[in-house]
């Protein structure tokens, strides 16, 4: 008898990807995670559950919203994780989850987007899908996936003036 696949848990913290742009304010904010949406039109039949935990900026995370993402995981029953997140402070919540005992055995892969979900030339449904199939792949650890490339947690750097990130 084969067994079933384990779920994977995909953790919405907020972010560029699921930012709105509202005309009456003439600014973005955080919105309803998309993420859901960016799975059903890949086709993704992999089983998941998606708890969205967080709707904000990265730039407005603060010590205790990476501690609640860290107490999340490590009090999850899933051992693969992608955590959609902004992209300025990603890098400062994957340091966090490798360091955190609790995730020592699990698989996590943080993505992101430079682009709303919700604009035609986004990068997050390309973005989503390498996260969704890197955690299937990768061994237990802290991974940021962006742009075609898997960086470990602790070996990455966002580089703003090229608006990419980078191997350190």
């Amino acid at each position: 008898m084969q067994s079933q696949p384990q779920s994977i848990l995909v953790l919405t913290t907020g972010g560029t990807i699921d930012k709105v742009y509202f005309d009456a304010l003439s600014d973005f904010e955080v919105g309803a995670s998309m993420v859901s949406e960016l799975l059903r039109e890949a086709h993704v039949h992999a089983p998941f559950e998606i708890l969205e935990l967080l709707r904000k900026d990265s730039l407005e995370l603060t010590e205790s919203d990476r501690a609640l993402i860290a107490d999340t995981v490590g009090n999850h029953v899933a051992q693969r994780v992608v955590i959609t997140h902004g992209t300025d402070t990603m890098t400062a919540t994957a340091e966090v989850l490798q360091a955190d005992p609790r995730c020592a055995d699990k698989t996590m892969v943080l993505t992101g987007a430079l682009a709303p979900a919700r604009f035609a030339q986004s990068d997050a449904t390309f973005n989503v899908g390498m996260a969704f199939a890197a955690v299937q792949t990768l061994p237990a650890g802290a991974y940021i996936v962006m742009n075609g490339q898997v960086f470990e947690a602790g070996r990455v750097v966002k580089d703003r003036a090229s608006n990419r990130f980078k191997s350190r």
